[in-house]
């Protein structure tokens, strides 16, 4: 599908509400299959990605039934093995966390993926399972993944990356291991996991960068998934650069492992401000007004940023072209092990359109204030995070964009061309 995309004349104004988190989407039916009775999760993800998290619990025997488009009534505490692969389609959360529950069960199960989830590395959850006694077969660290269910013991980890995955598998599988399971990391990663683990009663215990987690049962409970700060900032960087711009993005989490583009915009001179702050379900939300900021200045990022901001800056980088000074992004090679090299095929696709950014092994360099020519076709990669940074960088492009392969949106974010003409109307 190819999208055409104008420069945005009009402002952008009035109020929505973002969709809900995948992250907290994913785990709310991972752990609610583990508790045992009841549990009711509401403002779930409608996402492609947690649509397959939900279709693999389903498979494994968790019964699962919509009360409303976005209500999910789940029956969990037995699973029981599926005769046929269980596909994470594009979902490396889906796939790596799965594999962490299903390595201590009593039965074998295979895990596949598309073609862009058979490319992402599987060895980093491998490993730590494999010396908790799991067996896993792949093909050479990629999947699919056989999993032969066996007693798991609990081990201490000391992670080389700071991966909210690696680290929500390694707590998962010891949910189902004898003994103490602790993961340690070199800086601190979403914490989604602890978080819900803690609501449903889970024997589990955070100190700073190490977490540890005992056997446990979990309790059924009531889990309400706030909206989704990765989806918000495209909304977010729109808001900052297209000119007149004033909304109120309602229902937005700010876990604060999740508020580095907070943080970002705010040594950038940003002007996003934090209402009606609360707590649901054991995660911090709060609405955000969004204003457009004529004098954005560049910045370092780097470090223990990353983690926080990690699916953010590709959109930061579209940001960033537009404030005055350089930015400078580091420790962040992990980007080339998403759905596409983020890295390389981020810094191809914007200079199409005039943006000064280089290349560099961990990260990028971009160059501002730059006027954004457009009249070109950019290519997404099969990434739904360029296509929709992309988006946000043609609403202040010169001449039209085109984008193709614009329909990788639905992998996490469906509603998103329908909440910028709400608010470009």
């Amino acid at each position: 599908m190819i999208k055409n995309v104008k420069q945005l004349k009009s402002q952008l104004k009035g109020e929505i509400t973002i969709p809900p988190d995948k992250s907290i989407s994913h785990r709310a039916v991972m752990l609610a299959s583990l508790a045992k009775g009841k549990s009711i999760v509401k403002n779930f993800s409608t996402g492609a990605d947690c649509k397959s998290t939900l279709e693999v619990f389903k498979m494994l025997g968790t019964d699962i039934k919509f009360q409303s488009a976005n209500t999910l009534e789940i029956n969990g505490g037995n699973l029981t093995p599926s005769f046929t692969p269980c596909c994470c389609g594009n979902s490396g959360t889906t796939m790596r966390l799965t594999a962490g529950i299903l390595a201590g069960q009593k039965f074998d199960s295979v895990l596949t993926g598309d073609e862009s989830l058979s490319k992402r590395p599987m060895s980093r959850i491998i490993k730590p399972l494999t010396l908790m006694g799991a067996l896993i077969d792949s093909v050479d660290g990629h999947a699919p993944l056989t999993i032969r269910g066996k007693s798991l013991a609990g081990i201490d980890y000391i992670s080389p990356l700071a991966s909210a995955q690696v680290k929500s598998c390694v707590l998962l599988a010891g949910l189902n291991a004898s003994g103490v399971t602790t993961f340690e990391e070199p800086s601190l990663s979403r914490d989604h996991t602890e978080r819900m683990l803690k609501y449903m009663g889970a024997d589990i215990n955070v100190e700073g960068k190490r977490v540890s987690v005992r056997k446990s049962e979990l309790a059924p409970k009531i889990i309400e998934v706030a909206g989704d700060i990765s989806s918000a900032a495209f909304f977010i960087a729109a808001g900052l650069i297209v000119k007149g711009s004033d909304f109120v993005i309602k229902n937005v989490g700010i876990n604060p492992a999740r508020t580095g583009i907070l943080d970002v915009v705010k040594r950038m001179g940003g002007e996003v401000e934090i209402l009606n702050y609360r707590v649901v379900s054991g995660e911090d939300c709060a609405d955000l007004r969004v204003r457009y900021t004529e004098n954005l200045k560049g910045c370092s990022i780097g470090g223990e940023d990353i983690p926080r901001l990690i699916d953010e800056l590709p959109v930061i980088a579209v940001l960033a072209s537009q404030a005055e000074g350089e930015t400078f992004v580091s420790d962040a090679s992990d980007l080339r092990n998403k759905e596409s090299d983020r890295i390389t095929c981020l810094v191809k696709e914007l200079r199409k359109i005039g943006v000064d950014i280089d290349e560099t092994p961990d990260g990028f360099i971009v160059r501002g204030k730059t006027l954004l020519t457009g009249g070109e076709e950019l290519e997404t990669h099969h990434d739904h995070r360029l296509a929709m940074s992309f988006y946000v960088a043609g609403l202040v492009c010169r001449e039209e964009i085109l984008i193709n392969g614009f329909e990788w949106t639905n992998i996490s974010f469906p509603e998103f061309e329908e909440l910028f003409a709400k608010l470009s109307l």
